[in-house]
């Protein structure tokens, strides 16, 4: 079945509207409206793959309906059309998205071509679409990739809330991948063309925080030589991913709360805020919940920050996934070492699924990296992943695990799953006894054991 496809001309001159209905309704069906208001309609009833928008509207100007169709998942392709000499408006459109820009008056083949580029366009963003559909239900999301029912939800989740504009929070383990995550779905957002700026909320001394989220002013404090913008500034435009979220203060998540309210943030030692346009996405390894509930974290923060929440099970709870993730990283260190390394046997993929993988996915990939380097054969034997896999519990002598993180927190983590492991494990398991042994509350443990996702058995 043939689908003719759709155009839609949005201009207040009725014989502008006609001239183009006549030069295009041969190839396209042509819809028509005066203002943005009709627009919009035309736009929810007829499903148009591009509009020619002008400029110059009553009431509203084309640049608001972009802005509004900039936002969309299947937003159509935005040609604007601006009266001669109006080169800011013309750049601010395509900052805006819009697919390209002609002055009044226009060439008529010119626009024919303009408009066939655009459907062009448009057919190519759809199969894109369809094939980043695909892959998501076929367990893969950009450099992601996990085939368990909780990935592949995941991912799909992902896809589509990335062509929002919704801000998102995501929860998961440390080494789970929350920063591909939120790379990806920025890499899929209409803000792909702004900036993915990042900042670790735990990194930095919380003196610091404030200056690097909205930035200061020459003078504002002892060292202060220059001016320079914060976070928010920068990624205007974009995404600005704000990691551990849940290590912040109550005083500083009570500025970004207010930034993400306003849209204003006011640098150190200026007198005047600045305007931003930031989609913030956010992630922790905390139980937001528990914080809030202690008092650690601001609820209405909370409720600003998840307008969508993605949760990334820690490996444990997806082993069906091990295998892809590393045959995956297989291949990426054939690349990167520019050889094929030894066979992976099924007795070592065995021996790798077999770990709880307290550091998660960082971690397995650790692993399979000392393996692919440390290997004593061309097959790999399972004193191999013995080897390289400490300090998994495969029943060979382990280091100290907290030894090796890349920071504190991940250190202080892997020594209280080590040591309640143990602990758990000298009283048969029993919550009660093993709290009294170590001097914890019994509650108090048992909360442990959840947030560290600590088996009992």
């Amino acid at each position: 079945m043939f689908f003719m496809q759709t155009l839609l001309v949005v201009d207040d001159e009725a014989a502008a509207r006609f001239a183009l209905k006549r030069a295009f309704q041969a190839q396209y069906e042509v819809l028509e409206a005066e203002a943005v208001e009709g627009a919009r309609h035309a736009i929810r009833s007829g499903n148009p793959q591009v509009v020619l928008l002008d400029y110059t509207l009553p009431g509203e100007d084309g640049m608001v309906l972009l802005k509004e169709l900039n936002q969309g998942l299947h937003s159509p392709a935005v040609i604007m059309i601006t009266a001669y000499g109006s080169e800011r408006i013309a750049v601010d459109a395509m900052k805006n998205g819009a697919f390209d820009y002609l002055p009044k008056p226009y060439d008529l083949e010119e626009l024919r071509l303009v408009v066939e580029r655009a459907f062009e366009h448009q057919a190519l963003r759809r199969e894109l679409q369809d094939l980043r559909d695909r892959l998501a239900g076929e367990g893969q999301f950009g450099r992601m990739v996990g085939d368990s029912p909780a990935m592949r939800e995941v991912f799909l989740m992902a896809e589509r809330v990335a062509q929002t504009d919704l801000p998102v929070l995501i929860l998961g383990e440390s080494g789970t991948g929350k920063d591909l995550l939120a790379q990806e779905i920025h890499a899929r957002s209409p803000r792909a063309r702004g900036r993915l700026v990042a900042l670790n909320c735990a990194a930095l001394p919380e003196h610091l925080v404030e200056s690097e989220l909205f930035g200061y002013e020459k003078g504002a404090f002892t060292g202060a030589m220059g001016a320079r913008p914060g976070k928010f500034e920068l990624a205007t435009g974009g995404t600005l991913f704000l990691d551990e979220i849940g290590d912040m203060t109550p005083a500083t998540q009570a500025k970004i709360l207010r930034a993400a309210e306003t849209g204003m943030v006011e640098r150190l030692g200026a007198s005047r805020p600045t305007q931003v346009d930031v989609r913030i996405v956010a992630a922790t390894n905390q139980d937001l919940e528990t914080a809030i509930r202690q008092g650690r974290f601001r609820q209405d923060l909370y409720f600003r920050l998840a307008g969508m929440t993605l949760y990334l099970p820690p490996l444990r709870q997806r082993r069906e996934d091990i295998p892809l993730l590393v045959e995956s990283f297989w291949s990426d260190l054939q690349r990167k070492y520019k050889r094929e390394g030894p066979e992976l046997t099924r007795e070592a993929m065995v021996l790798l699924g077999g770990g709880d993988w307290p550091g998660n996915v960082r971690q397995l990939r650790s692993a399979v990296e000392r393996l692919f380097v440390l290997a004593r054969s061309e097959r790999v034997t399972a004193a191999d992943v013995k080897m390289a896999a400490e300090p998994l519990p495969f029943g060979a002598a382990k280091s100290e695990p907290y030894l090796e993180a890349a920071d504190f927190r991940e250190a202080r983590k892997l020594f209280e799953i080590e040591y309640l492991t143990r602990k758990l494990r000298e009283h048969g398991g029993n919550v009660t006894r093993t709290a009294a042994a170590i001097g914890l509350e019994r509650q108090s443990l048992q909360e442990k054991i959840r947030q560290l996702g600590i088996s009992r058995d």
